[in-house]
């Protein structure tokens, strides 16, 4: 008999994690928005976002020995715990005199957990699901953090403007008690590894053994690693770096049109969640190439379109349509390459080498950032030098990784 999708323990997960992230989309784009207006600087509030994700890329690791040693039910009730304890804390504290400095503390503290967070939820759903059933998990998680992307920041945006910075806080705290509530009734499958023993000679250990593992036992899961963070590399830095730069400085378009593009992209990666659902049967690993030359294809037209003689809203037009398609197929792939890993390392282990998932596709996205800004900006006269390579080089990238998926 096939175990159902929706069992207890991954029912409240779910719920637990779409209060979370609502909460959280919608404390970051207020206090986005309260730096925007203390400061009329854009540079510095992603100065302060850049610099509090150096915490989540180093502890990731430590997160994930710590997601293989206790018990992981009780880690994600106490990190969201925490979280809502630092967000009202500051909320409390929080004056026009330090308001940087608190936002700044805050969101390295946020940092910290995350590290801590991510590696958890994912080392947990294997232990609560088998089979088929991991693609469908990993799917519906990646649902819920698409619709709260979607709706998220229009609520927070409207409750700003309404009542101030206080209380969507206040908001985003109760929604991480709430998160932290429903977690306490999850009946965790894995209680973790027992050490009695030297603190770092523990973590120094199960950091080579981990290690070893991706290195040299399972190395094809290490390539599968290498292939995300190329895939989020260029889709990522194109997508955030090139879509916004193209539609207000290249079209001259306004805010609405930029809005529309984001919301655009949000239901594509909704979509994107929703076929890698359905297809789990039908799109096995030996496919999963051409998910990668779909997303290169995709910006081939996107930058052809500069090529010929158009007005800027049919550009424009081309080109959301065409980041669409990629958010679409990052997000089947993503899910699929998430899921492979999950399938394939031993629950034991598990937390770590999601951890190292976590961490190297969080240096591929701000990378890809930083280059495709120079790109763009070297290039605005003639972006098709950016778009057409980039899209030929997925697909290379692609053909060449078929034999990898086929094995």
């Amino acid at each position: 008999m096939e175990q159902k999708l929706f069992t207890k323990n991954f029912t409240l997960l779910v719920l637990g994690q779409a209060s979370s992230l609502f909460g959280n989309y919608i404390l970051r784009l207020a206090l986005s928005m309260y730096v925007l207006e203390a400061t009329g600087s854009s540079a510095i509030f992603a100065g302060i976002l850049s610099i509090a994700t150096i915490p989540t890329i180093l502890l990731s690791p430590l997160g994930g020995i710590l997601a293989d040693r206790a018990d992981r039910r009780n880690i994600m009730v106490s990190l969201d715990t925490l979280t809502g304890t630092a967000v009202l804390c500051t909320a409390v504290f929080l004056t026009g005199n330090n308001a940087l400095t608190v936002i700044s503390v805050l969101l390295v503290a946020l940092s910290v957990f995350g590290a801590f967070e991510t590696p958890t939820v994912q080392s947990c759903i294997p232990g609560m699901l088998e089979g088929d059933n991991i693609i469908r998990g990993n799917a519906v998680v990646n649902q819920v953090a698409s619709v709260s992307y979607l709706i998220a920041p229009l609520l927070g945006g409207i409750l700003y403007e309404a009542l101030g910075l206080k209380p969507v806080m206040y908001a985003s705290v109760a929604c991480f008690f709430i998160t932290a509530s429903f977690e306490c009734f999850i009946k965790p499958g894995y209680q973790g590894q027992s050490y009695k023993g030297n603190f770092l000679f523990m973590v120094k250990n199960d950091f080579f053994t981990s290690m070893r593992f991706i290195m040299k036992e399972r190395t094809d899961i290490m390539k599968l690693l290498l292939l995300a963070a190329f895939s989020r590399f260029f889709v990522m830095g194109v997508t955030l770096v090139g879509l916004p730069f193209m539609v207000r400085t290249i079209f001259g378009l306004d805010a609405k049109y930029y809005g529309a593009a984001e919301s655009a992209l949000a239901a594509s990666a909704i979509l994107g969640s929703t076929l890698a659902g359905l297809l789990t049967k039908k799109l096995k690993s030996g496919r999963l190439a051409l998910l990668l030359m779909v997303i290169g294809t995709c910006m081939i037209p996107a930058g052809a379109v500069f090529l010929i003689p158009s007005g800027a809203v049919f550009k424009y037009t081309v080109n959301v349509a065409a980041f669409c398609g990629m958010q679409a197929a990052i997000s089947i792939f993503s899910i699929f390459a998430v899921s492979m890993i999950q399938q394939n390392t031993p629950d034991c282990l598990l937390g770590k080498v999601m951890a190292y998932t976590s961490a190297i596709t969080m240096c591929a996205q701000p990378a890809g950032q930083m280059v495709y800004g120079l790109l763009f900006d070297v290039f605005r006269g003639a972006v098709y030098f950016v778009l057409i390579p980039t899209g030929a080089a997925v697909c290379v990238i692609g053909l060449l990784a078929a034999g990898f998926f086929r094995r």
